[in-house]
């Protein structure tokens, strides 16, 4: 096979291993309230499932950077894509909480293994210039695995049943792992070989000196800002509040689903191409959909339910725009890290959605058991427990203009200055 063909075979296997996980990742989602009819779980007990899930892929992200710098990305994706097909196994044939959360612990752990490997692929197969582009691509893709757990994999949980739906998933996990097996290689034939495996304490020094460049910060909170309101949604907390908080049927707030990975694919080789072409003005790009999804909460939690539908419509697309803008933070790790320690950078980025995502994903669950009647859901526990998410909001922005501040002072140390926005927009006016 020619090396321009062979590059995209590799690649499209990793992509259908992270589409899988993806899948594995937001079974939950769909299943939530047929989850809390199973093992008898409040809001409280269900949230709890996923923010174990994600505390597991948080915790493993750095890590999982160190194992991917000293074994390569192959390995990493074939056991992940194994322990989250048996995750979903366990969680076939769970009949208690228990067993359970053992199930959401594995595919955590499986799903941490993962993503950041599929990005060391990308990587190293594709030139620089194209990285940034097929980056989002991964990303976004990818994330039609959301797709196949609110369409086939809910179609097969309310037909078939539990058992069923959760063992097919099981049994794909299985079939992109073998596939990786055969077909993923971490580099093309002829790259140079990779340097030796690091000590113990070159492995330290590495995350030091990771954390140390602003540049990895600064994708940390990037990350954060823009991840965690997507990703609660879909993960757990999006069908419950569509049907029981704004009564749609659930056949209509898995198609809300669809629509916001179907957003985010057109979108996300926009912000690619965006982030390869003007590479100093990144964070202008995250500013602005870190701003204009807290604006689109506010105004939905602010109309009394059920709220139009369109406004519904309108919400999802903006939040759909926070997995390509969370990107940006990967790209902000490869450029500012040297190529031996980017894995490391990148898990640390990769850290700060999901402990905003946990972080939420808990709060909304805490303050729905406390609020709602009996412990439980209505439109109006739904509307105060959503406000959790502007202390993460809050949080970010100050991080990411701080980070920028200092990376700025580094680039500019470096020879390189980037001009206030004014300055160049003044410059274009000019020109035309």
């Amino acid at each position: 096979m020619k090396l321009h063909h062979r590059v995209w075979v590799v690649w499209a296997v990793g992509l259908a291993a992270y589409l899988v996980g993806v899948m594995h990742r937001t079974s939950f989602g769909v299943a939530g309230l047929d989850a809390a009819a199973r093992f008898t779980a409040g809001p409280e007990a269900l949230s709890g499932f996923v923010v174990l899930q994600l505390l597991v892929y948080a915790s493993l992200q750095i890590p999982v950077g160190v194992l991917l710098d000293r074994f390569g990305a192959r390995r990493l994706i074939v056991a992940g894509a194994f322990t989250m097909a048996a995750g979903q196994l366990v969680l076939a044939l769970a009949t208690d909480l228990p067993s359970a959360i053992l199930a959401r612990v594995l595919v955590g752990a499986g799903d941490a293994l993962t993503f950041i490997s599929v990005l060391s692929v990308v990587t190293a197969w594709f030139p620089a210039r194209r990285v940034p582009l097929m980056t989002q691509l991964t990303g976004l893709i990818g994330q039609l695995g959301q797709v196949l757990s609110a369409v086939p994999l809910a179609l097969l949980l309310h037909g078939s049943g539990w058992t069923t739906a959760f063992v097919s998933a099981a049994g794909l996990g299985v079939a992109v792992a073998l596939a990786a097996l055969a077909v993923v290689r971490n580099r093309p034939p002829g790259a140079p070989p990779p340097p030796p495996a690091a000590s113990p304490r070159e492995v330290v020094d590495g995350l030091v000196s990771s954390w140390r460049e602003p540049g990895t910060r600064l994708g940390l909170w990037t990350h954060m800002g823009t991840q965690f309101s997507g990703t609660v949604f879909a993960l757990l907390w999006g069908v419950p509040y569509l049907v029981v908080g704004q009564g749609l049927s659930a056949a209509a707030a898995s198609a809300m689903l669809a629509l916001l990975v179907g957003v985010g694919i057109v979108a996300g080789p926009l912000f690619g191409e965006f982030t390869a072409r003007h590479p100093l003005r990144r964070s202008w790009l995250v500013l602005a959909v870190i701003g204009t999804t807290a604006v689109m909460w506010t105004v939905v939690l602010a109309v009394p339910p059920p709220a139009p539908r369109w406004l519904l419509v309108l919400l999802v697309c903006v939040l759909a725009l926070g997995g390509p803008a969370s990107m940006v933070g990967f790209d902000y790790a490869r450029t500012f890290n040297p190529g031996h320690r980017q894995g490391a950078a990148v898990g640390i980025v990769n850290v700060g959605g999901f402990c905003a995502s946990l972080l939420v994903s808990l709060a909304v669950g805490v303050v729905l058991g406390q609020i709602g009647p009996d412990g439980g859901y209505s439109p109006d526990a739904f509307r105060g427990a959503w406000l959790v998410q502007y202390v993460i909001w809050s949080l970010a922005l100050v991080g990411v203009l701080g980070a920028r501040r200092r990376a700025r002072r580094k680039l500019a140390v470096e020879g390189v200055v980037v001009p206030p926005l004014r300055e160049l927009l003044a410059a274009r006016r000019r020109a035309r």
